[in-house]
């Protein structure tokens, strides 16, 4: 489309924005909020650079969407490549120019996982995208269609086996480019639109802080607060800082996703079931069994399924690095949680922020103190587990029970057990085994 197509005034405003990524939630969000500012301001025509390989064919469907039903005319310039979705995304702009040496084509849908290619009824999917686009948008169907199925032979263009990929030059000659430029600017000038105000698309504070949180490493710390801070709670109910921490991380993990499109309701639902089914276990079920599982199972589920953008739990377009990245980010981040909360926990007492929480002192018996109820003959005993110790329960000692706690594990019930302090209201106890 020249400029002669537009209205008899040159417009004043010019709008620009790039693709210049993978397509995915995040670009989506970004040509949405994109294409608002653009009307926002009130320009009258769009120009997008474009270099990417492709992504998300839902995403690159409803983008191309987005651009078809624009009221304002949209120019898209191929600095480098426009493959797959970003071909999709190309022939749904009103005129194509490309930069020497670029390229545009081979639309063909691939399978995330592995990079083979999908099955045919995605592959059909896409194949009507891009005859349907083309249509609207005055180009060869026939080529536009080409460029995602190997099968389709068109005399001196392409050969059975292979998905059509159009050079400059091809493109030009094939209707799919208006022309060969070096940049925007020489796109202005060949139009004579050089003296219109460029306005450039840039992400407001909320958008960078969103894309800051994004991060897989920022991600990863709030995944360590969200567990550390769930087991501390646990640890010393009612102290509240623990749960608040875990509870702002949640927020801060979850929303910048969710409003990216990544994270669906269903997903951040699993999180806190897995929380519920945990609390469960720890509170109401003695012992540790299939509740708990279940719940550290879940909680972990949400928190990678939070960060990956599949469809209802279809992972076919979810590119293997992206997957692999979120399971190591979750896993690292829980071995690193974990490992905080050991070294940590001894620590505690010893901040001042938390000695008017806790009581720090002792009394040891050496000073004269004690606390003791039962003999100091029980030490050294041995007896049986009566009740699950999680880790306090009860005991039974030469056909006595005892309330007693462990040093911290789980002792199920029936194992057999040792006494190695008498030392309060209830017997400190081990695995006679461990």
């Amino acid at each position: 489309m020249s400029f002669s197509l537009f209205a008899q005034q040159a417009p004043e405003k010019i709008f620009t924005f790039k693709i210049d990524s993978d397509i995915d939630p995040a670009m989506n969000r970004r040509v949405q909020l994109a294409l608002a500012e653009a009307k926002r301001t009130e320009s009258e025509l769009i120009i997008i650079e474009m270099d990417t390989y492709g992504g998300a064919v839902t995403d690159a469907d409803e983008i191309r969407t987005m651009l078809l039903e624009s009221d304002i005319p949209i120019y898209v310039f191929i600095n480098k490549d426009a493959a797959s979705a970003g071909a999709l995304i190309s022939i749904a702009c009103d005129s194509i120019y490309m930069a020497p040496g670029a390229s545009i084509g081979a639309a063909t849908v691939v399978n995330g996982a592995g990079g083979e290619a999908a099955p045919d009824k995605y592959q059909s999917y896409m194949r009507s995208m891009m005859r349907s686009t083309a249509e609207a948008t005055g180009r060869d169907p026939k080529i536009a269609e080409g460029m995602v199925d190997e099968k389709i032979e068109i005399d001196g263009i392409s050969a059975a086996g292979s998905v059509i990929t159009l050079s400059v030059s091809e493109a030009i000659k094939y209707g799919f480019c208006e022309g060969e430029f070096n940049s925007i600017a020489a796109i202005l000038q060949s139009q004579q639109l050089q003296s219109a105000e460029l306005l450039a698309y840039e992400e407001d504070t909320i958008d960078k802080i969103i894309s800051f949180f994004l991060s897989p490493a920022i991600s990863g710390v709030l995944i360590m607060i969200i567990i550390g801070g769930i087991y501390f709670e646990l640890q010393t109910p009612g102290v509240g800082f623990p749960i608040l921490a875990a509870i702002v991380a949640t927020l801060l993990y979850f929303i910048p996703y969710y409003l990216n499109g990544i994270a669906e309701n269903w997903e951040i639902l699993i999180f806190f079931l897995g929380i519920i089914l945990l609390a469960v276990e720890l509170f109401v079920i003695p012992g540790f069994g299939i509740f708990g599982v279940l719940g550290i199972v879940f909680i972990i589920g949400g928190l990678v399924l939070g960060m990956l953008p599949n469809q209802d739990f279809n992972f076919d377009f979810v590119p293997s690095s992206q997957l692999f990245a979120a399971l190591l980010t979750v896993i690292l981040a829980s071995i690193a949680a974990v490992g905080m909360v050991f070294w940590l926990t001894p620590k505690v007492n010893e901040w001042g922020a938390f000695r008017h929480l806790t009581l720090a002192g002792t009394q040891e018996r050496s000073q004269g103190y004690t606390s003791s109820f039962y003999s100091e003959t029980l030490k050294g005993k041995t007896g049986v587990v009566h009740s699950r110790l999680r880790p306090s329960g009860k005991v039974d000692i030469d056909g006595e029970i005892y309330d007693a706690y462990s040093r911290g594990e789980f002792i199920d019930q029936g194992e057999k057990i040792i006494v190695i302090s008498t030392e309060g209201t209830s017997l400190k106890v081990k695995n006679l085994e461990a």
